[in-house]
């Protein structure tokens, strides 16, 4: 009983494997069944997609570089007015207002010159004075030197007649002893005479000297006093525009008080900072010459450079000449130029709505030097990188090494790694793969030379 017991796990446990046999066995023949009725997939031909560009022909040219820079027009000649003499002001100038111009030599304003023409005359009659007194010393200079002659000679008289009555009283014991004395005494009296004339005729030169001296600082006041009347009247130096006024009539002025602000609207000045390394290439510096060697640029050409004014949508400009360098700033390493424009070219030829003025904000174009044998290119055709792209004679993709001379606006510049006739690729690229395939836009102009 207990045999039969245990066979009959055993019995389970085999029909459950053969079952599970046979599962298997069956999975795997339909599997297989299956399996033969799928056919194979086709196989897939492998084709290279081509990169669709633009290109062109490259051909050197030469090309004239233009340097662009910004500056505000400002006037050349900016004077202030100041008195020189003080007073009230009794007149000033009808168009003595801000913005209005005042012809050259009018009046702009006068100060009361009642004090200075009463010291002009008194001046002048200082001069009268002092004419007289040198002329005076020189008649008496005249007239004593003449005197001195003639007591000169009386005193050689009276010597002569006082030895001739010593020598016969001593010899022949002829005449008295009184009279030899009144002979001495007549002879000193002539001699001292002359002698005091004498002295004041060599006194007349110095003192004609100090009334010359004195008359020289009457005619120096005389001069001042003049001057002095002049300076009440104050007259435009040029045809000024009134920038700023700060005087009246009836307005009490000093010397050095600042009342006016002119213009000189003749010649404007344009300041423009250019970068150091567009000055260093490209700006255009006259031949040395013979000067004395300074530290400092040499002298620019005066080039005809083109003024536009930033807000001035029509696009009409003037033009002014490259005049100097005015300074160098190292820390933004640029280069200050002046560009200068007459009065006639800042009017314009008449189809300018307004002319070129002090205070507008301009673009100018400095004509520079000639790039020489280089390729103008779109700056697309050049990566950051300074990598251009070009077309093999298998029409594929090489990647050449460029040195870029100059960018300007949409253009770049080459001068070397592009040699002419290459097939240079417009179109920008993003890390192309090496020696691909290319094909060529519709409008693409494969064997037409570039711009």
């Amino acid at each position: 009983m207990n045999i039969k017991q245990e066979n009959r796990p055993k019995k389970h446990v085999m029909i459950r494997i053969g079952v599970c046999v046979l599962i298997l066995v069956s999975g795997w023949v339909g599997m297989n069944g299956l399996a033969s009725l799928k056919e194979p997939p086709a196989e897939a031909k492998t084709e290279e997609r081509p990169i669709k560009v633009k290109t062109t022909t490259a051909q050197p040219r030469d090309y004239p570089v233009i340097i662009s820079g910004f500056g505000e027009a400002k006037a050349l000649t900016v004077v202030t007015i100041a008195p020189e003499v003080s007073g009230r002001v009794v007149y000033t100038h009808p168009d003595l207002k801000a913005g209005q111009i005042i012809p050259t030599g009018d009046v702009m304003f006068r100060i009361d010159p009642s004090d200075y023409q009463a010291g002009l005359e008194e001046a002048r009659a200082g001069v009268t004075q002092w004419q007289a007194t040198v002329a005076r010393l020189k008649k008496l200079y005249a007239i004593d030197s003449q005197r001195l002659k003639t007591l000169e000679r009386s005193a050689q008289l009276a010597k002569a007649e006082f030895e001739r009555i010593k020598r016969l009283f001593e010899a022949d014991r002829v005449g008295t002893r009184s009279g030899i004395d009144q002979a001495e005494r007549a002879y000193n009296s002539a001699l001292d005479q002359a002698d005091q004339i004498s002295q004041a005729v060599s006194l007349y030169p110095l003192q004609i000297r100090e009334a010359e001296s004195s008359l020289a600082s009457t005619r120096a006041r005389l001069s001042v006093a003049e001057t002095n009347l002049s300076r009440c009247a104050i007259v435009s130096p040029f045809n000024a525009r009134i920038q700023s006024v700060t005087v009246e009539t009836g307005q009490y002025v000093s010397p050095g008080q600042n009342v006016l602000t002119l213009v000189d609207d003749s010649v404007l000045e344009i300041q423009v900072s250019l970068d150091s390394r567009d000055a260093r290439h490209w700006l255009q510096f006259e031949p040395v010459s013979d000067r004395q060697p300074t530290a400092w640029f040499g002298s620019l050409t005066p080039v005809e450079c083109s003024i536009r004014w930033t807000e001035d949508k029509t696009g009409l400009g003037w033009t002014g000449r490259l005049n100097r360098v005015v300074k160098f700033d190292q820390q933004t390493r640029t280069l200050t130029v002046a560009v200068r424009v007459n009065a006639r070219s800042a009017m314009g030829d008449g189809n300018h709505a307004l002319p070129l003025v002090e205070g507008m904000f301009c673009t100018v174009d400095i004509p520079g030097r000639t790039m020489r044998d280089v390729y103008r290119l779109p700056r697309q055709a050049v990566n950051f990188e300074n990598k251009a792209y070009l077309v093999n004679a298998d029409n594929r993709l090489k990647t050449v090494d460029v040195r870029v001379e100059r960018i300007e606006g949409e253009y770049v510049y080459v001068g070397q790694g592009i040699n002419a006739g290459d097939t240079v690729i417009l179109t920008r690229l993003i890390d192309p793969l090496e020696n691909a395939l290319l094909e060529f836009a519709d409008d693409s102009a494969k064997g037409e030379p570039a711009s």
